[in-house]
């Protein structure tokens, strides 16, 4: 649902420095774009503060400031959405429409204050933001993801294909890694499923993360990864690079895409492959979405212990059904996948998303179901006050750490 158009409107005049008619010190702005343009080379601070003075206003500091820092975001940042990243909590924008901004601060979407002057506005955004990745926004082109160098994702789609205008979605990727103390303190876990995670990582478990997009995965992954040893040797595997681990030892590799021919592709299942020849102490698929997962679940049945990755999945009790999914697009029969994942993956962490925020639901195991198929067993899921319970399957997860409670 759009917000209401006066609402939006209020919020025009702070933001409609990149299109439209400027009005008052947004004629100064403009003036200071054109200058910076006329320039080749990376627009710099120094460069728009020089070509703010050489207007001879007289902005005052604070001024000067505010006009370089409108213009980098214009010129290349993210234009009126600049001041939205300012938000530790903001982890993603979506813009649906002109004037229909949304930011999502951990429990679901909300609207912003934040508003285009016009629909050219968002498509100029939205085609420079694609292009400085590498790829192209058009009519022949009308859909895109692209990664940015500050951790952004892009993702971008243009009408007809988008009903509502061109849409933009802003994935925040945030350099700051949360240890396991500080997301027990923001209610995302309790000391107690803390301590089954560490458990998990000392073990040397394969595991996965599962949930929903934007429940956390990738927050998660990092943090359990920056409690790994400092002789463990981490290859890491990406579709676009967002994971950052706290670790002396981190080797990062991440896909492409191909160019405006098709050609020079390298997926997650190549990058698996080659990450299996550089001997990793632990291999980390960030997300595991492809064929890669016969890599994977090969990896992880050949000696490559402490290994996990992401699924999406809407529970842990659905993660069998994705893997034979995802194995199938790798030629592998629903069989073939069940018997490697029996043997391959140690455990089920799933992470839930809700009003009152992000949590880990439960930790699970994987069994044989007697008929050739795969069953998730609870080993402990958090109460009604986020704290562990044990469940069913607690002493056989335990075995598998190699202690049992």
């Amino acid at each position: 649902m759009n917000r209401p158009r006066d609402r939006a409107a209020r919020h025009r005049g702070s933001a409609s420095f990149a299109g439209g008619e400027p009005a008052g010190d947004d004629r100064l702005v403009s003036a200071v774009r054109e200058s910076v343009m006329s320039e080749a080379g990376p627009v710099t601070a120094s460069r728009v503060a020089e070509a703010v003075q050489s207007t001879g206003r007289l902005l005052g500091t604070a001024g000067t400031l505010d006009a370089v820092e409108r213009i980098r975001a214009e010129l290349a940042g993210l234009g009126p959405l600049q001041p939205l990243v300012k938000d530790p909590a903001v982890t993603d924008i979506f813009v649906n429409g002109a004037d229909s901004v949304w930011v999502d601060r951990g429990a679901g979407a909300e609207p912003a204050e934040t508003a285009f002057a016009n629909e050219s506005q968002v498509r100029a955004l939205a085609t420079r933001l694609v292009a400085a990745g590498g790829r192209r926004l058009d009519d022949g082109s009308p859909c895109a993801d692209v990664r940015l160098d500050g951790g952004y994702r892009i993702h971008a789609v243009l009408p007809p294909i988008s009903t509502a205008g061109v849409l933009l979605s802003v994935r925040i990727g945030r350099t700051e890694v949360f240890s396991l103390q500080e997301l027990t303190a923001a209610g995302t876990l309790s000391p107690g499923m803390a301590a089954l995670l560490e458990s998990i990582i000392a073990g040397r478990l394969n595991f996965l993360i599962s949930g929903a997009t934007g429940s956390g995965k990738t927050t998660l992954l990092s943090s359990m990864l920056s409690l790994c040893g400092t002789t463990d040797r981490l290859v890491l595997i990406e579709d676009a690079a967002e994971l950052n681990p706290v670790h002396s030892h981190v080797v990062g590799m991440q896909s492409r895409h191909g160019n405006l021919e098709g050609t020079g592709i390298v997926d997650l299942a190549e990058l698996v492959r080659q990450a299996l020849r550089m001997r990793p102490d632990r291999l980390i698929v960030g997300e595991c979405r492809g064929a890669e997962v016969r890599e994977l679940l090969t990896a992880m049945n050949t000696g490559h212990s402490g290994g996990g990755g992401t699924i999406h999945a809407n529970t842990a009790s659905s993660v069998p059904a994705r893997l034979a999914a995802l194995g199938a697009l790798a030629g592998m029969s629903r069989e073939t996948v069940g018997l490697q994942t029996l043997s391959a993956v140690d455990a089920i962490i799933h992470v839930e998303r809700s009003s009152a925020g992000r949590r880990i639901g439960e930790v699970a195991v994987l069994d044989d179901d007697g008929n050739g198929g795969v069953v998730v067993r609870k080993a402990a899921v958090a109460g009604d006050g986020n704290e562990l319970v044990r469940a069913g399957a607690w002493e056989d997860l335990q075995a598998r750490i190699g202690r049992v409670a």
